[in-house]
C-alpha cells in the first residue's frame, strides 16, 4: 500500500502526518457516546446494595403505625410509617421493600398500601441504628399479609 492509502500527507515543511477521515471521527464519536451511555445505564446497578451492606439480620424490628408516604420506584420501593411509643411520642420510620417489579410478581399493586393505612411491619434494623428498616412482612388492618422482601438480596427470608 502506498502512504496515500492511509491518508498520509506532507505539510509545507515536509513532515508526514496522517489525516483522519470524517468517517473515522464519526465512528470514534459514536463509540464514545455509546460507551458513556452504557456507563450511565450501569450507574443504578452500582448504587444497588445487598441486604448485608445496610441491614443487620441479628436485629429484628416489629412496629405498628400509620402509613405516611409510599415511594414506588427503583431500585427499591419504600414506605414511611408514623409509630407511637409508650409515651405517645410519634416517630417516622422508613422501610425499604423489594423492587417494584419483584413486588408486582408477588401480587402487589400500587394500591396494596396507601397513605393512611394502619400496618404492622416486621423487618430488620439498619446497621447505623437509624429509624430505617428492611421490611419483610407487612400486615394490613384487615389482616392481609404482604411479603415485602426479596429472596435474592442476601437477607433473611422469614
Amino acid at each position: 500500500m502506498t502512504p496515500d492509502a492511509y491518508n498520509n500527507e506532507k505539510d509545507a515543511s515536509g513532515r508526514l502526518y496522517t489525516c483522519i477521515s470524517r468517517m473515522e471521527v464519526s465512528v470514534k464519536a459514536k463509540l464514545t457516546v455509546l460507551g458513556a451511555g452504557l456507563l450511565m445505564a450501569a450507574m443504578p446497578m452500582l448504587a444497588h446494595h445487598s441486604f448485608a451492606a445496610e441491614y443487620d439480620s441479628t436485629k429484628p424490628v416489629s412496629v405498628s403505625g400509620t402509613v405516611t408516604k409510599v415511594e414506588w420506584m427503583n431500585p427499591h420501593a419504600r414506605f414511611y410509617v408514623d409509630v407511637k411509643d409508650e409515651s405517645g411520642k410519634v416517630t417516622n420510620w422508613e422501610f425499604e421493600l423489594g423492587s417494584p417489579n419483584g413486588l408486582m410478581r408477588q401480587g402487589w399493586t400500587r394500591n396494596s398500601m396507601k397513605v393512611g393505612d394502619q400496618v404492622g411491619v416486621e423487618g430488620y434494623l439498619a446497621k447505623d441504628g437509624s429509624k430505617l428498616g428492611n421490611a419483610r412482612n407487612i400486615k394490613t388492618a384487615d389482616g392481609k399479609k404482604l411479603f415485602a422482601g426479596s429472596t435474592t438480596d442476601g437477607g433473611p427470608t422469614q
